[in-house]
């Protein structure tokens, strides 16, 4: 997310062939930081073999029934909500870019099981590296498409994957969320920006979204953001049919800082007035 602490634009515009390596950098220094964290919990993985990371329940009542399903996860980090997946009967793949993070997801999966395979890939290369149009269902997790710099070419990719009949399941950031400034000292919530996709912002910070010791070296990261109708769009344009949409007043980190609220289950909301922003969403489509 570009709300952690000390996170500043750059002001530069960082070319596309850039995006991926600079990007990638940064996720191999959080890694580390990440398994080492108690948010994400991994011992509660190790010594519960019924645990869920919150994520992954804060949707169940819309997830339905994934006994038996091949479900592939994208962009899929340290694998807890994988391994949640997992957990609740599914055949699971999962996929990131970033090996160090593959590593601690397979771990995590050959200590706490069940069992996960995990490919180490980008996102838009997917289809060839998961040999296309074996999965049940395609599931994304929130803070993912923000690492993306083209949502049709995402949107392709997800219906390349699916067998006839699959459905995509994506709980994500709201795009008027990642268009929200830095919290501001006198409370007001600035839109500072793009909402549309562009060529992508980067930013600087020498932390990550947990609480960790020491600074990140690769401080560099370059965010992009999608229009809801531009995800819709390209969701369509595949032949996918969106089969259910809820819009969230919560999401899983205080993204607004001390504005926001813990409200359970891992999720934060505004104090004042959460009726003003959306703050994440829930999607799901089905192939044709």
């Amino acid at each position: 997310s570009r709300h952690e602490n000390n996170t500043r634009p750059t002001g530069d515009v960082v070319s596309d062939v850039d995006y991926r390596r600079v990007n990638y950098a940064n996720w191999q220094e959080r890694v580390p930081l990440h398994a080492a964290s108690s948010e994400y919990g991994l011992d509660r993985f190790r010594s519960d073999p019924n645990h869920l990371s919150d994520v992954v329940r804060f949707d169940l009542p819309r997830l339905g029934d994934i006994t038996d399903l091949d479900v592939v996860h994208l962009q899929c980090h340290i694998g807890t909500d994988t391994l949640s997946l997992a957990r609740l009967g599914a055949r699971v793949t999962g996929l990131d870019f970033s090996d160090a993070a593959i590593d601690v997801a397979r771990n995590l999966s050959a200590e706490a099981g069940p069992h996960v395979d995990y490919v180490v890939s980008d996102v838009y290369d997917a289809p060839i590296a998961l040999d296309r149009a074996r999965f049940d269902r395609v599931y994304t997790g929130i803070g993912a498409l923000c690492w993306l710099p083209d949502i049709r070419r995402w949107a392709k990719v997800v219906a390349d994957l699916l067998r006839p009949g699959g459905e995509l399941f994506i709980r994500e950031g709201h795009p008027m969320l990642w268009a929200a400034d830095d919290p501001r000292p006198d409370g007001l919530i600035a839109i500072e920006y793009p909402y549309f996709e562009t060529a992508g912002v980067p930013f600087s910070s020498s932390e990550t979204y947990v609480e960790h010791d020491g600074a990140i070296s690769a401080t560099d990261i370059i965010s992009f953001n999608h229009a809801l109708s531009e995800i819709f769009n390209a969701l369509w344009d595949v032949g996918m049919q969106i089969t259910m949409f809820d819009e969230h007043d919560t999401v899983p980190w205080k993204a607004q800082g001390d504005l926001m609220h813990e409200v359970g289950g891992g999720e934060f909301r505004l104090i004042d007035r959460p009726e003003r922003l959306p703050m994440s969403y829930t999607l799901c489509a089905r192939r044709g």
